[in-house]
């Protein structure tokens, strides 16, 4: 866009948008892209962002591994990594983050006050509360002050969330909700979590815990258990043996058709349909997203086996999106989220 296109599209004066571009362009936010003619006058000179002039880290902890990813300022990744480690420890997880980041900007050749700063992502909840110690928390970080430990170590700002709200954030930045403004995003964890996205905003909650949907009761064969005791990549590794599956195994026993997966579909399915219910109806999203640490197939199957309930505000005559889609940014999307986070406060502070 041009000076005088951007001062109409946001009510500000020329030499205003001047001033800006100016400032923007000198530290390497905005470049040239060429002009463009309107009949009269010099051709108006076209500005864009610069995807080089800066740089989100994004960071996701698990139990058993570390997943980086390093995104530009167009939402572009250029540089990714997981890297098998304890994340028992706090102290030495903020400094394996270190060196990740040092090998992260040193890879994609860029100086190191270009990064804006770094997003931290973990599976809630946050603090010590009555969800703690169910198996999908990390214990040792319960009573840890994650912002300041990382920002500390890092010295950059530093955003943190959990796995799901990242996530969230992703599908927005380069996915399925891109240009949504209200959706859910389901994410398949070892639990089960919810990421809240309400007119382009994340409902966090008072402590950062908002979206505990794994812990809502459903009903099941013989009365109630809770929802990610049914769906949830930890509940698939129970009605498979008992060992914790990876990625590719559970891709290839969809693949298959594998009975034995085709049968935990089925009590998943009926599960799915009423946290859709229960979504929809609380938070009257465009859409509801299934993803995370799940193959895109099994995604798929499981989302055609859903039957959508019809007692819900989202069922509606003139809706413009499906009500139950899938994600698709793959096994890095809360990585990818939790850089999305530092983008995001960057552009909407």
């Amino acid at each position: 866009m041009g000076r005088a296109e951007i001062a109409r599209s946001l009510g500000l004066t020329t030499q205003a948008v001047s001033n800006i571009i100016s400032a923007l362009s000198e530290e390497g936010l905005l470049i040239e892209t060429g002009t463009r003619s309107t009949g009269r006058g010099l051709p108006a000179i076209l500005y864009a962002l610069n995807p080089e002039g800066a740089y989100a880290l994004g960071a996701e902890i698990r139990p058993n591994a570390i997943f980086a990813a390093l995104l530009n300022l167009k939402g572009e990744v250029v540089f990714e990594k997981r890297l098998e480690a304890d994340a028992s420890d706090p102290q030495a997880t903020c400094a394996t983050m270190k060196a990740l980041r040092y090998e992260a900007m040193t890879g994609a050749d860029a100086q190191a006050d270009r990064l804006l700063g770094a997003g931290i992502v973990m599976p809630g909840p946050f603090g010590d509360t009555g969800l703690s110690g169910m198996g999908t928390d990390l214990p040792a970080w319960r009573r840890v002050q994650v912002q300041p430990l990382f920002q500390q170590g890092l010295d950059v700002p530093v955003e943190v969330s959990n796995d799901a709200n990242a996530a969230a954030m992703a599908e927005g930045l380069t996915g399925v909700a891109k240009g949504l403004h209200s959706y859910a995003y389901l994410y398949c964890g070892t639990g089960l979590g919810l990421g809240l996205v309400s007119q382009g905003a994340l409902i966090t909650g008072a402590f950062g815990n908002a979206g505990e949907i794994g812990h809502i009761p459903v009903p099941v064969a013989g009365g109630y258990s809770s929802l990610e005791t049914v769906l949830s990549r930890a509940s698939l590794s129970r009605h498979l043996g008992g060992q914790p599956l990876s990625f590719d195994q559970i891709e290839q026993l969809a693949q298959t058709r594998d009975p034995r997966l085709s049968d935990w579909i089925s009590q998943a399915a009926e599960a799915l349909s009423h946290a859709v219910q229960i979504v929809e109806n609380l938070l009257d999203p465009q859409t509801i997203i299934l993803g995370g640490a799940m193959p895109q197939i099994l995604l798929d199957d499981l989302i055609a086996a859903t039957k959508l309930p019809s007692a819900t505000v989202s069922n509606r005559r003139d809706a413009t999106h499906p009500r139950l889609i899938a994600g698709v940014t793959g096994t890095m999307t809360a990585t990818r989220g939790a850089a999305a986070l530092v983008l995001n406060k960057t552009f909407s502070p």
